[in-house]
């Protein structure tokens, strides 16, 4: 389901590019995994369908994208670095879409006990060998699918991803989409993390810093911290 611009707050907005500095991920990867692509092969062109649909429809012809379009970059780029074939991710997204009715099932922390069971599925359907040997070995797939991608999130209640900490274990800088339209920000204050880096950068002082924007000063440190990180 797509989301207009009236509904922006509390789903975060993402440029592309944003997308990619966040996620560690180059731009034109997620654009054919959310928009699909043309590849030409035997003569012919092919087209190859997006993984899954972006929660915010394009705005005045810019391409964006929600908090939980995050959440699938970084499970899809999961599955790809242990080599699970696009065409196979694209069929778990149905299958779990099905099963968790939900537009962004990676999304989903049921995904972190059941996604074995889908993949599962998968794999005696069409026999794919990296697929077996995911779900075969129960070590595989919870290093691919828990210890980053789900430690640095947090749930509500009802299985639905409020926040990320990117710098896990770190916990001073959060990704929420209810503030800021999800920009990184520092959890005390909640100031945005580049606003604070730019100051520090500008100002030469982070003492200064902290008491501008009253925050605490581990605060400013995190935040210049993980702009490095995004810049690196």
């Amino acid at each position: 389901m797509l989301i207009n611009e009236p509904k922006l707050v509390g789903v975060g907005l993402y440029t592309v590019p944003e997308a990619a500095r966040l996620t560690k991920v180059p731009s034109p990867t997620i654009r054919r995994w959310l928009f699909g692509n043309r590849t030409w092969r035997n003569g012919q062109y092919s087209e190859l369908p997006p993984v899954w649909e972006s929660q915010i429809a394009p705005i005045d012809s810019v391409t964006g994208l929600g908090f939980l379009d995050l959440m699938e970059i970084r499970f899809v780029h999961a599955f790809r670095d242990y080599g699970v074939s696009l065409n196979n991710i694209r069929l778990a997204v149905e299958r779990a879409r099905e099963i968790f009715r939900s537009d962004h099932p990676f999304a989903k922390k049921r995904f972190q006990t059941d996604g074995r069971r889908i993949f599962a599925a998968i794999a005696e359907s069409i026999g794919e060998t990296t697929l077996i040997d995911l779900v075969k070995s129960q070590y595989a797939f919870h290093r691919v699918v828990k210890p980053s991608l789900y430690a640095s999130l947090e749930f509500s209640d009802a299985d639905e991803v409020l926040r990320w900490y990117p710098m896990w274990p770190k916990q001073q800088v959060v990704v929420d989409p209810e503030k800021a339209f999800g920009r990184p920000i520092v959890r005390d204050g909640h100031v945005p993390t580049d606003t604070l880096a730019q100051a520090v950068e500008a100002e030469g002082s982070k003492d200064r810093v902290a008491r501008w924007f009253d925050v605490p000063m581990q605060a400013v440190r995190a935040a210049v911290e993980f702009e490095k990180e995004l810049a690196a």
